[in-house]
């Protein structure tokens, strides 16, 4: 449980310090919110509990994949906000969207011969 407790904790505070930056410098707020570090964070929580390689491999291939249909939300909350929609409106539509998007992603995987 504390181990819980520490990824949450870590993983919290980086979400915060990003947030917080992005407030005073929205551009490197955007890049660093941009990195992998969700995912890298993952990789090594998973590698430090298992001990196992292949695991990691295939955590990072399965994120590869599903980065892709999450990337046209990053378009369309600035398209929908600049147009006039409200902010929790546009979190809606673009989790909407990107629902969809990891949906046809997991029907379109097998049939392109991609494992997930």
């Amino acid at each position: 449980m504390f181990l819980f407790i520490l990824k949450a904790m870590l993983s919290g505070l980086l979400v915060a310090a990003i947030s917080t930056l992005a407030r005073r410098y929205p551009g490197w707020g955007g890049l660093i919110a941009s990195l992998p570090l969700v995912s890298l964070l993952s990789m090594v929580w998973l590698y430090g509990e298992t001990r196992d390689a292949e695991s990691v491999a295939r955590l990072s291939w399965g994120a590869f994949w599903f980065i892709l249909p999450s990337m046209p939300m990053f378009l369309l909350i600035p398209a929908l906000l600049r147009s006039g929609v409200g902010f929790f409106a546009t979190m809606m539509i673009a989790c909407l969207a990107t629902i969809l998007l990891y949906a046809a992603m997991s029907w379109m995987a097998p049939r392109l011969g991609i494992t997930l």
